[in-house]
């Protein structure tokens, strides 16, 4: 037993130093790996066993043995490198390697609608942007909303939910507009619940890109995210620039719009949009009845920069909007009971926003508010209603890369509000404190794994719980395979689609509403070089206890917002191509979406109204940068099932095609863009006005098609 004691003492003794040894033994590699474009994010460095990620700065940290060591850094958009570094022992060794970016279609573009903000090839959840060059496009078409740049978009459809008023939404692969939250650099400037007007009250002159999720994005955003995400991205100063933008339309429109910008320098810089706009009401077939309705509204938004080079910096930004908008009976004109009927909203819009990000070390931490207030006075025919919507926000969240995990953790709060001065009935407050998680875990050069969960505690609807999952796959250096997977929840308020054209003096208050809530499934496959990108994507969601709105039975005036019985379901896919050959660029797409419902009098499955089946695209544009743009575009879209409609119930396929020439002399572009040539209109077709008023006051019947027919502006863009 002593013999046995001394031989274990003897082996303690013996492993003592060499452990100690072993400690000591090590020496600290610091790799930084830089572009021409400036650090790399997420580059994978393998030495032997043992893989790192780089950090935001581009900087990852091994803890290695002396010795002379052989390291792979590889980087999907870059050429890998094999370089050797010496290791010595107890001392810091640091080397900068330098990577090529290898010529794809992808440019890099930092995504920021997800929490870890990596670049877009890189994100396992599908994000879509349209660039710079999209959106300069789009601002000479209607340089005072975005709601053409959004409906030309693959898988999105603006939806004009109130005829009389021109107001519209925006539906996500079929999914109702009311679903979609619309943001501001990450920021709900917009509210909570986005209006059926907001989305024609945006310029685009001062925007940089426009990023789409579709599909449930709660796990990201919360409630308000059920069919998906549009982040849109301010333009960024990068040189001392003046803009002033003068436009007029055929139908009596007018734009002004001027954009002031300032790079940072000394820690400082700025940017300032102004718009002034105006349109003219026309009553185009005649029927006393405005086919498109007038406004006149002014937008003012100054954003401030701060950077101070050292990984801190501040964004902040305000704007006013203040509109009068006109629609209904128009001149002597009278609906069908023999009395005038005018539609009227008048907006006033406040909003101020701020996001700062500082470095904590190796991590990052980031604040994000918002405050947003906005007073309507709606006019329905006799009916008058005041109202103030309200959405306060927070959010503070902390982000980091350790080893092959990029991962981010955060909280947040939103207030939304609504009162109402003539139907108080429905005033709610609604407080919504969250936390949420993100991590993206690369696998390797060829997997990516991302996971997201968020937790909402309602303070009228209880908690909600929103996982989601996605997956990237690179099987060879131009394939990309993205597969993603989540659940949603939307909260019920009084504003519908309907019920925002109609006001709610009609609406019953809401009596046992269930909150809608939502899965989705979607994937898609890429391909990409120099010259073409090809894309496929099959998608799919389910909405269990969706709201629709149906006459009461109780009170035969008045209508009510119930939950329907059955699930509303939503399947289809995407193809898009993208050529570009010098100075040329052609965009196909095609869009199946198959969408049903439960019809809320008969309990039977029914496809979903104002829901085109198939819709296709084919958009070419030449562009030299000193002399001008050529475009041309060419829209499809399939028949839609029309719900109460009495002149028809399926409405016809039709064909939009436009043209666009740009003119540059020196600092002035001069443009003429001609839209809807072939001159469709709904009231060629059928009229506008019901023969009788709908049970939910509605004098018009939904809008199928354009109401304003063929329309051509011209103008000028200036910068000095």
């Amino acid at each position: 037993m002593q013999r046995h004691t001394f031989l274990i003492f003897v082996f303690i003794l013996a492993a003592m130093p060499m452990n100690s040894y072993a400690r000591q033994a090590m020496g600290t590699l610091l790799v930084e790996v830089r572009s021409d474009s400036g650090p790399v994010e997420q580059a994978e460095i393998s030495v032997g066993s043992q893989v790192v990620l780089t950090d935001v700065r581009g900087e990852a940290t091994l803890e290695l043995p002396p010795a002379e060591v052989e390291l792979m850094i590889a980087r999907y958009g870059f050429k890998s490198r094999t370089v050797r570094a010496s290791v010595s022992e107890g001392t810091t060794t640091r080397i900068t390697v330098e990577l090529e970016a290898v010529s794809v279609l992808t440019q890099e573009i930092t995504v920021t609608a997800t929490r870890t903000e990596t670049r877009l090839e890189d994100q396992p959840l599908r994000v879509e942007v349209l660039e710079q060059e999209e959106v300069e496009e789009h601002t000479l078409m209607t340089p005072g909303d975005i709601a053409m740049l959004l409906n030309e978009t693959s898988g999105l459809r603006v939806q004009v939910t109130a005829p009389s008023l021109g107001a519209a939404n925006i539906r996500v692969q079929g999914l109702r507009g009311r679903y979609t939250q619309l943001l501001a650099d990450g920021l709900p400037l917009y509210g909570g619940q986005t209006g059926s007007i907001g989305l024609l009250q945006i310029p685009p002159l001062d925007l940089g890109r426009v990023e789409v999720i579709k599909g449930v994005a709660s796990a990201l955003y919360g409630s308000s995210a059920l069919g998906g995400v549009i982040n849109l991205v301010s333009r960024r100063p990068q040189q001392s620039e003046r803009e002033l933008l003068l436009n007029q339309t055929t139908r009596g429109g007018t734009d002004s719009v001027f954009w002031l910008a300032e790079p940072v320098k000394n820690r400082w810089g700025y940017t300032l949009l102004g718009g002034a706009h105006y349109q003219k009401r026309n009553d185009i077939d005649g029927d006393g009845w405005a086919d498109l309705a007038g406004y006149r509204r002014a937008v003012i938004r100054p954003r401030i920069y701060f950077d101070d080079g050292a990984g801190r910096s501040l964004f902040m930004t305000t704007g006013a909007t203040i509109e009068e908008r006109k629609g209904g009976t128009i001149g002597g004109g009278l609906v069908p009971d023999g009395r005038p009927f005018p539609e009227e909203l008048d907006t006033q819009r406040f909003d101020t926003g701020l996001v700062g990000r500082f470095l904590w070390g190796k991590r990052v931490v980031s604040v994000r508010s918002a405050f947003m207030t906005q007073h309507h006075r709606h006019q329905f025919g006799d009916v008058i209603e005041r109202d103030r919507h309200e959405t306060a926000f927070g959010e503070a969240a902390i982000s980091g890369t350790n080893g092959k995990h990029t991962w981010a953790l955060g909280s947040a709060l939103q207030a939304d509000l609504y009162r109402s001065r003539d139907v108080s009935r429905f005033n709610y407050t609604y407080i919504v404190p969250a936390i949420f998680v993100q991590d993206d875990y690369v696998l390797g050069s060829k997997v990516t794994l991302s996971g997201s969960a968020r937790m909402d505690a309602h303070n009228v609807y209880g908690g909600f719980f929103n996982p989601r999952v996605s997956a990237l796959f690179r099987p060879a250096p131009q394939w990309t395979v993205r597969v993603s997977t989540g659940t949603g929840v939307f909260a019920p308020t009084p504003f519908t689609e309907e019920t925002e054209a109609v006001g709610l003096s009609r609406l019953l208050p809401l009596k046992n509403v269930r909150p809608e809530r939502a899965r989705s499934l979607s994937g898609d496959l890429g391909w990409s070089s120099s010259h073409l990108e090809l894309n496929g994507t099959l998608f799919g969601s389910l909405i269990r206890h969706p709201v629709m709105l149906r006459k009461s039975a109780i009170a035969p005036q008045s209508i009510e917002i119930f939950n329907a019985g059955g699930p509303t379901r939503t399947a289809g896919s995407e193809f898009l191509t993208r050529l570009r050959g010098g100075e040329f660029t052609l965009v196909l797409t095609h869009t199946i979406v198959h969408s049903t419902e439960i019809d809320r009098n008969d309990g039977q499955r029914r496809f979903v109204p104002l829901t085109p089946k198939y819709t296709a695209s084919i958009v070419g544009t030449w562009e030299r940068e000193a002399k001008g743009r050529i475009g041309f575009e060419l829209f499809y879209t399939g028949r839609q099932r029309l719900e109460d409609n009495p002149y028809r119930a399926q409405s016809v396929p039709y064909w939009v095609f436009g043209m666009l020439v740009e003119r540059r002399i020196g600092p002035a572009r001069l443009f003429v863009n001609a839209e809807n040539l072939l001159n469709v209109r709904q009231t060629r077709y059928d009229p506008l006005l019901r023969p009788q008023q709908h049970f939910d006051g509605a004098w018009t019947v939904d809008a199928w098609t354009l109401l304003e027919g063929r329309v051509v502006n011209a103008g000028l863009r200036f910068g000095f």
